[in-house]
């Protein structure tokens, strides 16, 4: 997983600069839990719960904790990328010294799928079209899977490099289909015949899978992870170098997360905090590489603390803004609550709409933004 290439602060450290002792890296207890292997304590956790307390104390009380841990760990992990990638936005598109592929991919994610999105979203909303945000909103949980996967994948190949097990293009290839085969199981899984839902207050109907597209996907899944399981057989027989801690949180965020994400109706809840933790200590990697690059001469640049301090408080702000107090304010001022009662749109179709568009928004600006081919790839490895 790596960033992508700016101009100025964000510019790879030059030879020039000023040799600074290494950072300490975090422990290897502490990464585990904090990128995926929290869930072997949390699952657990989950599961005891409802005998300890009660099945609807339990539920009332996992709930409300995840609807406002949200405001400091969901909600921040989706308005930092934007800080992420539109700074520096000008060199991103246009910098000679960006691969043509690159700014490709900047342009697609930081211009055409933004204005596309808010496009669908806006037409759905003018025309009151309750099955154009449904389909909006369809296409975000196909895509959550795919998201999820690729970032397990990152972080896996990613730590394991940092801890001196790299994988090879093989061994990459393998996990990527493994990857790639959970998503299309845990996308088919359960089959859906189609049927009315609501999700955000909007009411839709789904659209219907398959007969034959559950037990193909299962198949293929459990054939990729026969394939992997061979090829980390021989990975490690070869060359005893297998990182432990990554390759859980990996099977963590696979497995648990995006296939078997049902095991548990209270573990659903923290599903997305533990992504979310996960994204957000790459980010801290990231910014804490970079800023330790740039702090000591020439550049003398802010003190690492002041830069990660910055960068939460913004988070922070900017996610109350993207999620309450604009979609808030628009439903507040155009929604006719009475006749919302009648309507599939519900009470809060742009609270609906922007929701839908930044989760949109944001698989795609990771796609662009934690590629390997990326010059800073450098700050996640100090």
């Amino acid at each position: 997983m790596t960033s992508a290439v700016t101009e100025g602060a964000l510019a790879p450290p030059s030879a020039e600069r000023e040799e600074r002792a290494p950072l300490a890296a975090p422990s290897w207890v502490v990464e585990l839990m904090l990128t995926g292997g929290g869930t072997l304590l949390i699952l657990p956790l989950c599961l005891a719960l409802p005998e300890l307390l009660g099945a609807d104390p339990a539920e009332l009380a996992v709930g409300f904790l995840m609807f406002h841990g949200a405001h400091v760990i969901n909600d921040p992990h989706f308005s930092i990328t934007y800080l992420l990638f539109y700074r520096g936005m000008k060199q991103r598109l246009w910098g000679a010294n960006v691969p043509l592929a690159q700014r490709s991919r900047y342009w697609l994610a930081g211009v055409v799928v933004p204005l596309g999105l808010a496009a669908w979203a806006l037409s759905a909303l003018l025309t009151r079209s309750a099955a154009s945000l449904g389909a909006m909103t369809q296409v975000m949980f196909a895509l959550v899977g795919w998201h999820y996967v690729k970032q397990s994948f990152g972080v896996l190949t990613v730590l394991s490099s940092r801890r001196g097990a790299p994988y090879s293009a093989v061994e990459r290839r393998a996990l990527l289909a493994h990857c790639f085969a959970a998503w299309a199981y845990a996308w088919a899984s359960p089959f859906d015949s189609g049927r009315h839902v609501e999700e955000k207050g909007v009411v839709y109907f789904t659209w219907p899978h398959p007969a034959w597209l559950e037990p193909s996907t299962r198949v293929l899944f459990f054939v990729s992870a026969l394939v992997l399981a061979g090829v980390l057989i021989k990975k490690w027989r070869e060359e005893r170098g297998l990182s432990w801690a990554p390759l859980a949180g990996f099977l963590c965020g696979v497995w648990v997360w995006v296939v078997y994400s049902g095991i548990d109706p209270l573990f659903m809840y923290v599903i997305p905090a533990l992504h979310s933790v996960q994204y957000l200590y790459f980010v801290w990697l990231l910014k804490r590489g970079e800023a330790h690059a740039h702090e000591g001469a020439p550049a003398f640049g802010r003190p690492v603390a002041t830069v990660l301090g910055g960068y939460a408080a913004l988070a922070l702000a900017l996610g109350l803004v993207l999620f309450h107090l604009l979609p808030g304010s628009l439903d507040a001022a155009l929604v006719d609550r009475r006749a919302a009662r009648y309507s599939d749109l519900g009470a809060t179709p742009c609270f609906a709409a922007i929701f839908t568009f930044v989760n949109l928004h944001h698989y795609f600006m990771d796609f662009a933004l934690w590629r390997r081919e990326n010059p800073e790839t450098q700050f996640l490895r100090s």
